[in-house]
């Protein structure tokens, strides 16, 4: 992977920017995402944010590397502190963390949320928290993919300001990928329910507490939940 070719992943997350936008990428990392933006002519200029000096520094290197430091910001700062008001940041890309912690950055800065028309949001696990919060601060999700890469397996959500309402399904397996039920989301929500079904075996075998009890009645509301959707 390198700025000038992606990996599928970062593909996808690119193909749900906005031609013009002006994006804000936090936890750029090697600012691979940005960089690409500006070559395929999709921005017109971006930031970079990362919070760990290490990959700062990193993403600092490739901007000068591809020239554009005329057109990429790169800055040391935690999650949406890295935007500025004078950027006039109108779209957010999130990549590669877990669901819980990029809701924990969208949460502590809201209000660098306010000019922004866009989220495109990866997380490596757990979407169904992402959508809790787009459901709870008037976020509707517009799109969504799935894609398996590396023999691991990403969603990628689009959000818009908006209403929404979801199931409970709808919260956890996500709108969109339910609608289409591809090859790759089946083959997310088999394996979630063979590893849950293993959970479940090894919980038979443990004393029976109030905790376990209720971890057991939650796997088994996941799997029926699961199995009914994917089997229909």
């Amino acid at each position: 992977m390198n700025a000038q070719n992606l990996s599928k992943r970062l593909e996808t997350v690119a193909s749900f920017v906005p031609k013009g936008a002006i994006v804000a990428d936090i936890g750029s990392d090697h600012a691979y995402l940005p960089c690409y933006l500006v070559h395929k002519g999709i921005v017109q200029k971006a930031v970079a944010g990362e919070v760990v000096d290490g990959p700062y520094q990193s993403a600092l290197k490739k901007v000068k590397e591809e020239g554009l430091e005329d057109r990429i910001t790169v800055r040391l700062a935690d999650g949406l502190e890295a935007i500025g008001e004078s950027d006039g940041v109108d779209t957010i890309t999130i990549a590669g963390m877990g669901g819980s912690l990029i809701v924990s950055i969208l949460e502590k800065n809201p209000e660098k949320l306010e000019s922004v028309h866009r989220l495109i949001l990866q997380p490596n696990k757990h979407a169904k928290f992402i959508r809790k919060w787009a459901l709870a601060h008037q976020w509707e999700i517009i799109d969504e993919a799935i894609v398996e890469e590396d023999a691991k397996i990403y969603e990628i959500l689009v959000l818009e300001r908006g209403q929404m309402e979801l199931t409970e399904a709808e919260i956890l397996l996500g709108k969109h990928l339910l609608r289409e039920k591809s090859e790759v989301f089946l083959k997310k929500w088999n394996n979630e329910v063979k590893h849950w079904k293993k959970v479940l075996q090894s919980l038979e075998k443990a004393e029976s507490t109030p905790e376990i009890i209720a971890k057991r009645e939650e796997l088994l509301h996941h799997i029926a939940l699961v199995e009914e959707v994917i089997q229909s």
